[in-house]
């Protein structure tokens, strides 16, 4: 597997810069594939960068025509759940359409093996917490929707071309390097742990909870943070299945712990020493309560376990890399 390049299609962006460095690493040869329309060139550190776009097939053939690809991860989504409610056909087009032309090209040029960035947004609101793989997938927005699809389409390319492919479902990334050369970076911000450090370097003046009314034990939203390193190492450990025949799959990638809104602000203050103001706001929509994840068959079958399980790890690692790019009051 190492005498080939591993395509890292969306490498320039936050989980594919941290999946590159840990490829690079490891002695993997890797191709970053990005048109840099949300990621950061500077993110691309380690190994061939690529620059081209998706909607463009030729571009893509170019790429493999100039390096011998011998597998695939895809990161290349847009991921913003009110925006892919405003604009389904940018969504449908950019993570389904799109991803199509990938593997269309793939098929062409034998690379058949493909790692795929998925999310629990394809599950929907939970009827079971925590959430197994076997829980029904009913996505109740555009972005988890077109997730799913993706994820259909890679069974049906498994059974008819003999693609192997691995989707994992990703709870809540966050944290960043240890070493401070790459971090989260999202330009608008969405993520709750930045967010929160943005108050802190006054670059807000204060952080909205969105729901004080939840049913959870102090009425707000909880969710599994997993630090992006630890998806890192998952990426590497599914193409090591893969290659090893252990068949494909999906898999909930999460630290199987729950942590609530203001537990997260609270982790804040314990880690920087500063308080954090914070406003009320109404429930956004579509946010169920509890989103926690079983990653028991990420453990189980290939091996998998978070280095980072407990969330003041995770939100130190975030405000040291905050720290550096965007400065402290």
């Amino acid at each position: 597997m190492k005498e080939g390049f591993i395509l890292i299609v969306g490498g320039a962006g936050y989980i594919g810069s941290h999946v590159n460095k840990l490829l690079s690493t490891k002695g993997y040869k890797t191709v970053v594939f990005d048109n840099l329309s949300r990621g950061h060139a500077e993110f691309v550190k380690w190994g061939e960068f690529f620059r081209g776009d998706l909607s463009d097939k030729n571009r893509i053939r170019a790429c493999f025509n100039k390096y011998p690809i011998s597998a695939v991860m895809h990161f290349s989504a847009f991921a913003y759940v009110d925006e892919s409610a405003a604009e389904p056909i940018k969504y449908y087009q950019n993570n389904v359409a799109n991803t199509l032309n990938l593997l269309d090209v793939m098929l062409e040029a034998k690379a058949m093996h493909f790692i795929f960035s998925s999310s629990c947004a394809t599950y929907g609101a939970p009827e079971l917490i925590p959430i197994t793989e076997y829980h029904s997938q009913n996505p109740i927005n555009p972005y988890g929707r077109s997730k799913l699809m993706v994820e259909l389409i890679l069974k049906d390319f498994n059974a008819a071309y003999g693609m192997d492919y691995v989707s994992l479902r990703y709870f809540n990334a966050a944290g960043a390097d240890p070493d401070l050369e790459i971090g989260e970076w999202h330009d608008p911000e969405t993520h709750l742990i930045p967010l929160v450090l943005d108050v802190t370097s006054g670059r807000s003046a204060s952080i909205k909870i969105f729901g004080l009314d939840y049913d959870t034990h102090d009425g707000t939203c909880i969710r599994d943070y997993i630090h992006v390193n630890d998806l890192a190492e998952a990426h590497i450990l599914a193409l090591k299945a893969l290659v090893n025949g252990t068949g494909s799959g999906a898999y909930n990638l999460g630290i199987g712990r729950g942590y609530s809104v203001r537990e997260v602000i609270d982790s804040v203050r314990r880690i920087t020493g500063l308080d954090i103001a914070w406003q009320a706001a109404p429930r956004r929509n579509g946010d169920p309560a509890v989103l926690v994840a079983d990653a028991s068959e990420a453990a189980s079958r290939l091996g998998w376990y978070p280095k980072y399980p407990e969330l003041d790890a995770i939100v130190e690692s975030a405000w040291r890399w905050h720290k550096k790019y965007f400065g402290k009051s």
